[in-house]
């Protein structure tokens, strides 16, 4: 769907909201709401003038953060529901896209295999895993919640928040969690819930659920999957020639929660991220009473079951939408997307293997690289003042700039990776480009190419 396009839908829906609207009664708008014209026109083309500060997330020239616009199918059935604007909180809030968000929720539990599951969206993925560590703190409010160092922060935040014990778990030099670590902790008695990774924001890192499930069993221990980035990936395992390691994400299906975003691979606008509970009775657990809400209906309301109250319901139309569109299939709709910015990092990989200037940090388990210049002698601090001046250099050009990221290391996590590499400092920089666009397929040779020339003209001045 091209800009002309999006712009043609935007009139189908501007005329779909017009028309149920006209089918009630008439009615004049108070005069308190009105704009005057002028005023209006200004607004928006200082608002216009103010957007163009952002950086151009949408172009495959962005390989910065884990940030892209949604799908034009999904903002324009957000502006869609926007104009009614429900609340997914109490069924008389919003009748028809709370029916939307169990469907979706549906679509996306039995994406992970759960035979059956209570859950709901949210307003994003920090609230997700919240709700996921306050289920894990109710069930054993007297034992600690463990995750890995590569987990996201949000975890030891949430159990900050939650005034709960949390135990942080070595991870290996490629970012995964170290098992016999995790047993060590475990054999102790003191932990109730491991918070396990499917692509970790860092570096994407996967942890093996399919190992650290059973051996959590052992234990008596739960397992919660924070998939709020990778999680969707989970459409590839299933696929019949997976282009990752499919086994940590079929064992997603054997955890006792999983978080996944929506607005990072789902296609969504922000902020929408997905809980999901494996064994439906803990939904007694946010049991509580509204002495003015739950009257229309003895159906489920999302608000039982769920720690936040008001919620967009354009988010679940959102979605729906989206998912009517590009279904979750592995080789076809949403795979097909996943498919390609696969295929971008494998092919970075490819081009950094045999290049002069860059080495590769980490090989991508999902569709994360990450690379640094290659000098010599390669010490930690050349490399980290070369990153620093090609990411700076890259968004700086005046023409064609290329949007990168940074991403610190530790000397003894570098040093064991690349032998080679001298320790002269406790920590360094490297670069980290996110290809979460499936335009990055076709693009990656090109952007390869520039950044490669990038290095060769600060090599030549000195930098």
């Amino acid at each position: 769907m091209d800009v002309q396009e999006y712009r043609r839908w935007l009139g189908v829906l501007e005329s779909a909201n017009a028309s149920w609207r006209e089918s009630w009664n008439a009615f004049a708008i108070d005069d308190s709401l009105c704009v005057d014209d002028n005023r209006a026109a200004a607004a928006l083309s200082a608002l216009e003038k103010r957007l163009t500060e952002n950086y151009p997330f949408f172009h495959p020239r962005y390989a910065g953060q884990m940030i892209k616009p949604p799908h034009p199918i999904a903002a324009a059935a957000y502006m869609m529901a926007m104009q009614i604007n429900p609340n997914n909180h109490a069924l008389d809030g919003g009748p028809a896209t709370a029916k939307m968000e169990l469907e979706v929720v549906a679509d996306i539990a039995a994406m992970f295999g759960f035979p059956q599951h209570l859950g709901h969206l949210t307003s994003s993925g920090t609230i997700a895993n919240l709700e996921a560590l306050w289920v894990a703190r109710s069930l054993h409010p007297q034992k600690a919640i463990a995750y890995s160092t590569f987990s996201h922060y949000t975890h030891q935040r949430m159990c900050g928040v939650l005034n709960t014990r949390s135990v942080e778990i070595s991870a290996l030099p490629n970012g995964t969690i170290d098992c016999n670590a995790l047993e060590s902790e475990l054999k102790k008695g003191t932990i109730g819930t491991v918070v396990v990774n499917l692509g970790s924001t860092s570096v994407g890192a996967v942890d093996p659920v399919h190992v650290v499930v059973p051996l959590c069993r052992k234990y008596g221990v739960r397992v919660h999957a924070d998939g709020a980035y990778g999680g969707f990936f989970t459409l590839l395992a299933r696929s019949k020639s997976p282009m990752i390691d499919h086994r940590p994400f079929l064992a997603v299906a054997e955890c006792d929660s999983v978080v996944v975003d929506p607005h990072k691979h789902g296609l969504q606008p922000y902020g929408c991220g997905c809980v999901i509970f494996r064994n439906p009775s803990v939904g007694t657990l946010y049991k509580h009473d509204s002495p003015y809400t739950y009257f229309t209906s003895k159906e489920l309301h999302l608000g039982e079951i769920s720690l936040e109250c008001s919620r967009a319901g354009a988010s679940a139309a959102a979605l729906w939408c989206t998912l009517q569109c590009l279904p979750l299939q592995s080789d076809d709709g949403l795979g097909l997307v996943l498919q390609k910015t696969r295929r971008a990092a494998l092919r970075w990989s490819e081009l950094i293997a045999d290049s002069e200037v860059l080495s590769e940090y980490l090989p991508p388990q999902l569709d994360i690289v990450t690379y640094y210049p290659s000098t010599e002698p390669v010490t930690m601090s050349r490399v980290g003042d070369l990153s620093r001046s090609l990411f700076d250099q890259a968004m700086n050009r005046r023409e064609r700039p290329i949007y990168l990221a940074l991403l610190a290391v530790d000397a003894s996590r570098f040093t064991t990776l690349h032998p080679d590499v001298l320790s002269d400092k406790e920590t360094s920089i490297v670069l980290r480009s996110v290809l979460m666009k499936p335009e990055h397929e076709l693009f990656v040779p090109e952007m390869f190419g520039e950044i490669e020339d990038c290095i060769r003209g600060g090599l030549q001045h000195g930098s």
